[in-house]
């Protein structure tokens, strides 16, 4: 199979070389970078499943139909061209008109810059999708990305400190946030659906691939893996576990049928943070998010006893909470073995009574 072959078939192990080297094998950065996503299945089915979307209609608003078509797209967003001047190089590779020639490129070059940079960017005809979208109309894909994601935080971090106890498992089990894995950068530590909802980018691979990026902002990869060190630490044994045993994906709405997504093998190999590495002023482009999850963190209270069994957080509080219900359980069951004493006392004077 070559990059000539229609999107609608997933990529073989040569043609997904050949796309790594036109995405990220021939860019300043150290080719053995981008070896983590050759063998990322998670990648690759977000490829294959983004290919599907685009061209479910059979293609009627997609002017991309080959492999080759991405690449050539890509191309032109590394030479830093306008989304106009990619418009009309496109548009004068069409051999016929078109009644719809506008939603056919516009649908190509969305296409691409999602699977090159893992972002979604706006197609009015998906309609809302709750996702975080990029509107990219005009300039250059670097220059939109750059405009999302180099605002300056806004929120103070004050007392706000990342303690080892801070990570996914527990954000489940103390606080109740429930981790929803995305394929979107920009939705990365998104609290939704009055936060009990985290969306969570978990492709470390593509990260790895990116981190000497000409696109993305400087440091963003690599800060981004390291919020993924920060509540996936490589050597939490019970992270690991919990991780492993998240609910299966659901699959897919697309005719292929296949999970919508699947877990980055390489999140867990991420490392851990030190102590000076967890300050969250060392965070910059996801300092606001990280502030607020850490806030609903910190302002959860138990709700039930698995909750309480594993919040940690005050280590007197969870001390005297569980030695009082020792003391309470004791004094419960000593209670009861000594009514059933007394009862049996009574039932026997009964039948020793006068008469017997």
């Amino acid at each position: 199979m070559s990059v000539s072959c229609p999107l609608i078939e997933s990529p073989h192990h040569h043609t997904k070389t050949v796309i790594l080297d036109h995405f990220w094998g021939q860019s300043s950065q150290p080719r053995s970078q981008a070896k983590y996503v050759a063998h990322s299945e998670a990648y690759w089915r977000f490829y294959s499943q983004e290919c599907e979307r685009a061209l479910h209609d059979g293609g009627r608003s997609c002017l991309a139909r080959t492999h080759q078509d991405l690449i050539d797209i890509v191309a032109l967003f590394k030479e830093h061209r306008s989304r106009d001047e990619i418009s009309k190089s496109l548009l004068c590779r069409l051999t016929k008109k078109h009644a719809n020639e506008e939603e056919l490129v516009n649908g190509a070059i969305d296409l691409a810059a999602s699977i090159f940079l893992m972002i979604d960017f706006w197609n009015p005809l998906l309609g809302f999708s709750g996702r975080q979208l990029l509107a990219w109309s005009n300039g250059s894909i670097k220059e939109c990305v750059h405009s999302h994601f180099c605002a300056q935080p806004t929120l103070g971090h004050e007392g706000v400190k990342l303690q080892r106890i801070f990570n996914a498992l527990n954000l489940e089990r103390i606080a109740g946030v429930q981790l929803v894995l995305t394929n979107n950068l920009a939705d990365h530590l998104r609290l939704v659906d009055d936060d009990t909802k985290l969306y969570f980018f978990h492709h470390a691979s593509f990260l790895r691939a990116n981190l000497h990026s000409d696109i993305l902002p400087p440091g963003l990869a690599e800060e981004t893996l390291r919020t993924l060190a920060l509540l996936c630490p490589q050597s939490d044994r019970a992270t690991k576990k919990w991780l492993r045993r998240l609910p299966k994906p659901i699959v897919s709405k697309w005719p292929s049928g296949r999970p919508a997504y699947i877990l980055d093998p390489h999140l867990m190999r991420c490392g851990h943070l030190k102590t000076d590495d967890r300050q969250i002023e060392k965070f910059i482009y996801w300092h606001d998010r990280l502030v607020v999850l850490k806030q609903v963190f910190d302002e959860t209270t138990p709700n039930n006893i698995s909750q309480w069994w594993h919040d940690r957080r005050n280590g007197v509080q969870w001390y005297t909470f569980w030695v009082a219900i020792i003391v309470l359980s004791l004094t419960l069951m000593f209670g009861l073995i000594q009514s059933i004493e007394g009862a049996l006392q009574v039932y026997g004077s009964f039948q020793n009574g006068p008469g017997k």
